[in-house]
């Protein structure tokens, strides 16, 4: 009777006392010694980017041995240029602008890997100029038919080109045991931008340095995060075009706390040639039960006279999302409301508005001259947007988004609109998607609009 309790209740405490000798057979539950082969039948293989030199990109094998600084950072460079290419034939009308249109473009990078922290990113994007037009064609208006060209002699001029790395890992002899929390980020260059989830600034190329200091512990919190920022050039205001002479100074961080995730911006943007402005913004990220949700509200304040570019407004947003039971689809439900005359700190040239995560109605597509079907400047407005997005398919390579979404104006304008909208993208072999957009609005005084597109990406 011992020996049978031992075998069946107390198998990992003593093994050896089974009559059979073979543990595995003694219970079903317990994990085989031996180990399982890597099943790679149904896995996809590794896309290769264009190029790699030095260790591959999540790839295996053996890692390089590297070099040694004199600081005591140890660097095994890797070098991996891709990309991606769009192409679009599209047509937009909302009443007042009517256009029809082949665009194109193209971004290439070069990531000059150093060691696991440290990089430096180039980036060129030939097709596009600096005030967002693409290479195509113009089918209508009749005035711009032809062919636009923006490929030229300053096409490669680098719209990225950053160095980011950590100062702890670059200084090692700093501090060879640990103690001095060396935790300090540090990126140097013409870089990409997105606070307050691109309402506060988005663009994708500012020059600026920033300095982050990582693995602070909040009271009652996880983690939390602190960057100093500073911009100089290629600020563009809240009309997408760029101030020049003006500089962007500010602080980000974010907080991880039991229940939420708070993020934090604070800005200053001084110019010689529109009014200075302070920008702030607060945002709470978490659960409630089952639904994600995202809260936000964010803070324009011009202390000039106001221009296109810089005005005073509060702008309050909010997300929230759903997984249906037994789906993996996703049901949400967007809104915002907008107080006075809101504006970000920046936007680029193609970027659109900074009410674009509202909903595809809402979002700028940044190819070519289509619009979005409702308004995301969202100045002395309230609305929002209620989708479906469907997944399709064994590994979810089709999905379609269908979405309902209006505004209305709070300061008596007679301008509110409604739109359906709905998007379609199929994935065909690792590299390239097909996308199918369309929309129609009804807006007050004005004529239905209506938009249709069709998209290729490819990445590589």
């Amino acid at each position: 009777m011992r020996k049978q309790l031992i075998c069946t209740g107390l198998l990992l405490v003593m093994p050896a006392v089974c009559p059979s000798g073979n543990v595995a057979a003694a219970d079903r539950s317990r994990f085989s010694d031996e180990p399982a082969p890597l099943r790679l039948e149904d896995f996809p293989e590794r896309p290769k980017p264009l190029l790699e030199l030095g260790d591959k990109f999540l790839g295996t094998g053996k890692l390089q041995k590297g070099f040694t600084l004199p600081t005591g950072a140890v660097w095994h460079p890797s070098l991996w240029v891709y990309g991606n290419f769009r192409s679009a034939v599209q047509t937009y009308d909302n009443g007042t602008t009517h256009i029809s249109e082949w665009a194109n473009d193209l971004n290439l990078f070069g990531n000059l890997q150093l060691a696991a922290t440290e990089r430096i990113l180039v980036g060129v994007r030939p097709l596009r100029n600096d005030n967002g037009a693409f290479t195509g064609y113009n089918f209508e208006p009749q005035s711009t038919r032809g062919w636009q060209e923006d490929f030229n002699e300053n096409s490669f001029q680098l719209r990225t080109l950053f160095f980011e790395g950590e100062f702890g890992e670059l200084f090692p002899k700093l501090d060879q045991g640990d103690r001095l929390s060396l935790d300090y980020g540090i990126s140097l260059g013409r870089q990409p931008l997105s606070l307050q989830d691109g309402i506060l600034i988005n663009d994708d190329s500012l020059d600026m340095v920033s300095i982050t200091r990582n693995a602070l512990l909040p009271g009652n919190g996880s983690h939390m995060r602190l960057s100093g920022l500073f911009a100089w050039n290629e600020i563009e205001r809240n009309d997408n075009i760029e101030d020049r002479n003006s500089y962007l100074i500010g602080l980000d961080g974010f907080a991880d706390f039991p229940k939420s995730t708070i993020e934090a911006s604070i800005l200053g943007i001084l110019s010689r040639n529109q009014s200075d402005a302070i920008y702030a913004g607060i945002g709470a990220i978490q659960r409630i039960g089952r639904v994600s949700t995202t809260f936000r509200v964010n803070q324009s304040l011009a202390l000039q006279t106001p221009t296109a570019g810089v005005q005073s407004g509060t702008m309050f947003f909010a997300e929230m999302s759903i997984e249906p039971p037994y789906t993996h689809n996703v049901l949400y439900v967007n809104g915002f409301w907008g107080i006075d005359d809101f504006s970000s700190a920046v936007r680029g040239p193609s970027a659109g508005g900074p009410l674009g995560r509202t909903g595809l109605l809402f979002a700028a597509v940044g190819l070519g001259n289509y619009g979005s079907a409702l308004s995301n400047s969202g100045q002395k407005a309230a609305g929002g947007a209620f989708g479906y997005q469907m997944f399709f398919g064994e590994l979810r390579r089709r999905q379609l988004v269908l979405e309902l979404g209006g505004l209305k104006p709070t300061d008596g304008r007679n301008t509110s609109a409604e739109a359906i909208g709905a998007r379609y993208q199929q994935a065909f072999g690792q590299r390239t998607i097909l996308v199918l957009d369309a929309f129609g609005s009804l807006q007050e005084n004005a004529k239905e609009g209506v938009g249709g597109r069709v998209e290729f990406l490819v990445k590589f």
